[in-house]
Formats: structure tokens, C-alpha cells, sequence
């Protein structure tokens, strides 16, 4: 395929990545009675089954080298703990009305991954990722203030993705065997904590309309498209471009929080995603410089 052709395939499949993460909530919101920690267990265990099965269908014999290390083992274990925390809070959050909430945990975690990479990785900063951070943070106390409280769904998503980010670095597996093995370690929590309603007679599944379980099933299918379509992508765009396709995801939900599920948004919020926005253009405007400043350092052959 023609790089050109590759690249255009790659920024089609990050599009449909982040814009199916942004809809996603409405996913959520269709799904009645059940509560969100029951949810987030099926969509734990759909999620396993179709790991399985996408495993068996893409790495094939692969899947056993790649998790041979204890190490490997390890690292992804602790991945696995981090984002099924991160979808609790996501489906809790989006099944309570704090959609916007999610927007800006989404929007902030690029600030929050560059934060991370300092503290972890010592990593050194620009000045203008330090002023990017600094308004975010001014953000986080205008917004704090507008809602006499901290915005902790927002916080809490961006912390558990940033650090989930970090970790993912540290594992060389391909994203559908790590999708699988993430999933097979939380799924023995959440099948226990789905017989257990089951015993108490407290289980939705198979005691409502068949939509309403298909919608549960369906939870992992919804939950692997993006991951396998942003793995598609971030193999064939360069990171720059993929760090600005990530802003789809956040706005989209943020569009929805406002417009259609008409979340309150005070003078206050307001404010602090205005100043957000502002951190997330220097940053943007920063990689994207930064990227063109060393492209055109690259010395030619030939």
C-alpha cells in the first residue's frame, strides 16, 4: 500500500477510534435497570470472550511468546487494574449524569500523561508544557470552586489513563493479546460479583427484555472496535497527528453532556474548559512544531 494510502487508512481508523469513544455514552445510557458496577462486569467478561476470539483469529500462536516474561505478566496485570478502575468510574459517571465531567477528564489527561512523564520517567519539560500545566491546574481550582467540590470523575479518569498509559510503555505486546489478558484477569472478579447478585435474585441479565441483555453482551464489542482500530492507526500516523485526533473523543462527549442530556454548565465550568482548551492549544501547537522542527533536521540519502 502506498504511504500515502497508508497514512489516509490510519487517520480514517483514529477518527473512528476516538469518535466511537466519544459516542460511546450513549451506548451506556440505553442500558436500563441494571446497575453500573454490573455493567462494568459484563462488559468485563464480554470483553474476555471476544479477546479470546480475536486472539485465536489475529496473534494465533504469538500470544504465548508474547506473554512468557513474568515481568510482561506483571506489567499487564497492574494495566488490567487501572483501566477496569477507569471504566467503573466511566460507566458511573456517564449513567449519572456527569458526562461533561468525563469531557474533562479526557481533555486534561495529555496534561496530565506529560505530568506523569516528569514524576515516572524524568522526563524534562518545555516551558510552554509548563505553562500548559499550569493552566490546567488553574482550571482544576475555577471548576473546583464553580461546583464546591473537586471535579474527582474528571481527575480520577485522567490519572487512571494517564498512569495506564505509562505502564502500557513498559509491555511490548500487541494490543489484542494484551486486550485479552487484561480482560482474563478481571474477569474472575467480575463473574464472581455477577453470581453473587445472581444468588440474591438481584441479576438483570436474562430477567428482562432480550434487547436489554444484548446491550450487556454487547459491551465488549463496544469496547474493542476503538482499541483495535486506534492500534490500526497508531501504527501508520505519526504520534503528532494521533495526539490531535485525540481531542475528537472529549469533544464529542462534551457536545453531548451540553446539548442533548443538557447538563448544567455554570460561568464557572465554563471558564475552566476554556482554560483548558487554552493549555491543550499550546501543547498541540508545541508537538506539532516539534515534530516539523526535527523533520526538517532529518538528513536525506540517496
Amino acid at each position: 500500500m502506498p504511504a500515502s494510502d497508508t497514512s489516509r487508512a490510519g487517520v480514517v481508523a483514529a477518527l473512528t477510534a476516538y469518535g466511537l469513544w466519544g459516542l460511546v455514552p450513549l451506548y451506556w445510557r440505553l442500558i436500563q435497570g441494571a446497575g453500573p458496577l454490573e455493567v462494568l462486569a459484563h462488559r468485563v467478561v464480554w470483553s474476555l470472550v471476544l479477546g479470546v476470539l480475536l486472539i485465536l483469529l489475529i496473534a494465533r500462536r504469538r500470544w504465548r511468546r508474547q506473554l512468557a516474561s513474568p515481568r510482561t505478566l506483571f506489567t499487564l496485570a497492574v494495566a488490567a487494574i487501572i483501566i477496569t478502575s477507569n471504566w467503573g468510574i466511566y460507566i458511573w459517571a456517564v449513567t449519572n449524569g456527569r458526562i461533561t465531567e468525563t469531557a474533562l477528564g479526557y481533555y486534561i489527561n495529555p496534561l496530565l500523561s506529560i505530568l506523569v512523564g516528569v514524576l515516572l520517567l524524568h522526563e524534562r519539560l518545555a516551558p510552554v508544557q509548563w505553562i500548559a500545566i499550569g493552566l490546567a491546574t488553574v482550571a482544576v481550582v475555577v471548576i473546583t470552586f464553580g461546583y464546591g467540590r473537586l471535579p474527582w470523575v474528571a481527575l480520577l479518569l485522567a490519572t487512571t489513563f494517564a498512569v495506564y498509559g505509562v505502564i502500557k510503555k513498559r509491555a511490548t505486546v500487541e494490543p489484542v493479546v494484551s486486550f485479552g489478558y487484561e480482560s482474563a484477569i478481571a474477569v474472575l472478579p467480575a463473574l464472581a460479583f455477577l453470581l453473587w447478585l445472581s444468588s440474591r435474585g438481584e441479576s438483570h441479565f436474562g430477567r428482562q427484555p432480550l434487547g436489554q441483555d444484548l446491550l450487556l453482551i454487547g459491551g465488549g464489542v463496544v469496547t474493542a472496535i476503538p482499541l483495535l482500530a486506534f492500534a490500526f492507526a497508531a501504527q501508520r500516523i505519526p504520534l503528532s497527528l494521533l495526539g490531535i485526533t485525540q481531542y475528537v473523543a472529549p469533544t464529542i462527549q462534551f457536545v453531548l453532556g451540553v446539548a442533548l442530556f443538557a447538563e448544567p454548565m455554570p460561568l464557572a465550568r465554563w471558564i475552566g474548559f476554556v482554560l483548558v482548551w487554552a493549555a491543550l492549544l499550546l501543547i498541540t501547537g508545541h508537538a506539532v512544531w516539534r515534530a516539523r522542527h526535527r523533520g526538517r533536521r532529518v538528513p536525506t540519502t540517496g
